[in-house]
């Protein structure tokens, strides 16, 4: 099928058009009727599988002009980069169409953007926590909200967003309808679907759990940072292909740790991302990836949620992430819009038990590369890859088999009889002593 065989008008049809899109992606195509039906849908699909334009595009297609000042579509995500992502897909999509589209974000001047609702708005996109905020003013009227869209719910969970979120739900009106677009389709989800949709129909394109077929997986055994720094740097010289790199790390601390020596190693080629840095700094740095200034993104699992970043060569998992979903997230940042790609993880001896979490969700290995020769093997280990001595056994395992329990037949020479000693054998007995009792005064 191709986007001619949709029921679009000729504006989206002629924006897609100049953006060289001429066939929908699966969740595209088994989502625009249901959508365009009115039911309250929930759409499971894999990263990068254009969940965005999946929505976008009918709730486009419904759209009417409207002088009112208050939006009637609203999208909701958990992250700034997120909002930002989808606005420009929106101005992507309305070239062609008369319609006022604004995003909201925390870590901004929200009086800026209290004038901007106010000016008027038709479709709004927004974090929680900054929705919520220009709700309560009551600058922001969500009386008109007829199509609600959220993106990532589960990730909002994890962020803590679940208060502002069931505090937005109430205050919305009953009568709306409701989507909601994930890779991945918890229990917190399941029961917040059952509280605030109405008869969802369900569409799941792939399994959450399996990896796109696109990308090549593979993996190295890597026992600490210092070596895992070493085995990138000889795999950045060694492979010319590595040109537009996405390295995951599980902190912020780590991040700015490995930046630190990326930075030596490549000046100017490596930039870093994460909650911490300023929102300035976080927007100029993913446009920097974007142009190709920077080789190389360093970046904590914040980004590895909806996030398009055009033509990503490769993921490469500094380390391997607890949670297998999250592991999905992050290869899911290559391989997109037919396009291969290629993600490398690096392991320790305890992430090694991530792996095999990993591998048991996909239903497939993750094949092991021999680790390099030329690549120095560092034994000094950090803080945090230091063992935990609380954890450590210091009972020999030779002395544990000779041990004959704690209950056990005594030997002969411990089978002494307390016959209190000479000194009390001897003692004479005194009679006690007798005390008078005290007058009262």
């Amino acid at each position: 099928m191709n986007f001619d065989e949709l029921n679009l008008n000729k504006p989206l049809l002629n924006a897609l058009d100049e953006l060289e899109y001429t066939n929908p992606t699966p969740i595209q195509e088994k989502t625009f009727s249901p959508i365009m039906s009115g039911r309250d849908v929930v759409g499971i699909a894999q990263t990068g599988t254009g969940k965005t334009f999946a929505y976008l595009l009918p709730l486009l297609r419904q759209y009417q002009f409207s002088k009112e000042k208050h939006p009637s579509i609203l999208v909701v995500v958990p992250t700034r980069e997120l909002v930002l992502q989808v606005v420009e897909e929106v101005e992507k999509l309305t070239k062609y169409i008369n319609i006022r589209s604004l995003g909201v974000y925390g870590g901004t001047n929200i009086n800026t953007q209290k004038q901007l609702v106010y000016n008027g708005i038709d479709l709004l996109v927004a974090t929680p926590g900054r929705l919520y905020d220009l709700a309560v003013t009551g600058i922001l009227r969500l009386n008109d909200i007829k199509k609600l869209v959220i993106d990532e719910v589960d990730e909002m969970f994890a962020l803590g967003f679940r208060p502002q979120l069931l505090n937005i739900m109430e205050i919305l009106p009953k009568k709306r309808q409701n989507l909601m677009f994930s890779a991945t389709l918890t229990e917190d989800v399941r029961n917040f679907i059952d509280d605030f949709f109405y008869e969802p129909q369900k569409i799941e394109v792939d399994l959450h759990g399996t990896p796109i077929e696109k990308i090549i997986q593979k993996a190295y055994s890597a026992q600490n940072f210092n070596t895992k720094v070493n085995l990138l740097e000889y795999l950045l010289n060694e492979d010319e292909t590595l040109s537009k790199v996405l390295v995951f790390v599980s902190t912020k601390k780590l991040a700015d740790r490995l930046f630190e020596q990326m930075q030596l190693k490549f000046p100017d080629k490596f930039g870093v991302i994460h909650s911490n840095k300023s929102q300035n700094t976080r927007i100029s740095t993913l446009n920097k990836f974007h142009e190709n200034e920077y080789r190389a993104l360093i970046a904590t699992d914040i980004l590895a949620r909806g996030l398009d970043i055009r033509d990503v060569t490769h993921v490469i998992n500094f380390d391997t992430p607890k949670v297998p979903s999250d592991y999905i997230h992050r290869i899911g940042r290559t391989g997109r819009k037919d396009k291969d790609g290629i993600s490398i993880t690096f392991f320790n001896e305890i992430e090694q038990l991530y792996i095999a979490d990993i591998e048991m969700l996909m239903k497939m290995q993750i094949p092991l590369v021999d680790f390099p020769e030329n690549v120095d093997v560092s034994d000094v280990f950090s803080e945090e890859e230091k063992p935990n001595l609380a954890d450590k056994n210091y009972f020999k395992a030779s002395n544990i088999k000779k041990s004959q329990g704690a209950f056990h037949e005594k030997k002969e020479k411990n089978k002494k009889v307390n016959l209190g000693g000479p000194g009390k054998r001897n003692q004479v007995k005194r009679k006690p002593i007798k005390r008078k009792p005290k007058k009262r005064k």
